[in-house]
């Protein structure tokens, strides 16, 4: 077994969702969450009636997307371009992994977390086409709790790595 399961979202509110299912269980700082940047052009302050004094979960990101309430579930939450991608969001852990891998693409910083490039290829894919992945890393006893609650939220092509 493994130490991160990943989850693909074509909805990012049951992403949310799932991301603060995931928070309510236990996981805070471990809980990672990317998608394109749409240029919507507007902040989504969206309170979430969570977090230790009501803050939005937004607070801190500018970038002229919206993720809705992702931004408070995760340490490291930041706007990043890559090549061939354009803009994206990215929340948790893996917000640092794809900077340092901007390069290399989504794909590229994935492979740093232990994903293998074929899957890193389609994650990339998905991304580009507009879905939204979430991950959590954990203990490998936690995470088939993890993948089966991404899974109740929506999500598909569900992986323990």
């Amino acid at each position: 077994m493994g130490s991160i399961v990943l989850g693909v979202f074509d909805d990012r509110g049951k992403a949310e969702q799932a991301a603060i299912g995931l928070r309510d269980k236990g996981y805070h700082k471990d809980i990672s969450v990317v998608a394109r940047d749409e240029g919507k052009g507007d902040i989504q302050e969206t309170k979430m009636g969570r977090g230790e004094e009501g803050n939005s979960p937004m607070a801190g990101i500018t970038t002229g997307g919206t993720l809705g309430g992702l931004a408070g579930l995760a340490a490291g939450a930041g706007a990043l371009v890559i090549p061939g991608i354009g803009p994206l969001l990215a929340v948790g852990p893996i917000a640092g992994l794809l900077s340092g891998a901007a390069a290399g693409g989504i794909a590229g910083g994935l492979i740093d977390w232990g994903i293998p490039e074929a899957e890193g290829k389609q994650y990339e894919e998905d991304i580009k086409q507009g879905k939204t992945i979430v991950s959590v890393q954990g203990s490998d006893e936690r995470l088939n709790d993890a993948a089966d609650l991404m899974r109740h939220h929506g999500a598909y092509d569900v992986k323990i790595f």
